[in-house]
């Protein structure tokens, strides 16, 4: 059974890191590419940063970049999400999702992804 599960949210001053997980099972990791999403209330959700299956590629939303890293280690199935520099406007519900590599599109459109996780609580506060 194709699953995937995140951890590592919770509370965090601003200017504060987190450093989010996502392990992955049931499936051909190395033949996905992942993205973290982010789902804040009252708001769409929104592409926060994608890899390559291969790791070689990597892309991040305007409003993260210099502040979040995406990795993975295909021989742990996990993509890691490193969030430096936390902000209020960063509070949100995190999600990892999974498309293969047969798909093609924006790779921040959450139409692409064929498999979520159930989400992490990032809530950025004093």
């Amino acid at each position: 059974q194709l699953q995937l599960v995140e951890s590592g949210g919770g509370l965090v001053q601003p200017g504060g890191s987190l450093r989010l997980s996502c392990a992955a099972s049931g499936f051909p990791f190395d033949n996905y590419h992942i993205a973290w999403f982010r789902q804040a209330p009252g708001k769409e959700r929104e592409g926060v940063s994608y890899i390559s299956n291969s790791g070689g590629f990597t892309s991040y939303a305007r409003s993260v970049k210099g502040r979040f890293t995406i990795s993975r280690d295909n021989a742990k199935n996990t993509v890691y999400l490193q969030m430096n520099s936390l902000k209020p406007e960063d509070t949100a519900i995190y999600y990892c999702a999974a498309t293969p590599t047969t798909n093609w599109g924006n790779s921040f459109s959450p139409g692409l992804y064929d498999y979520w996780g159930q989400g992490t609580q990032v809530t950025v506060s004093s």
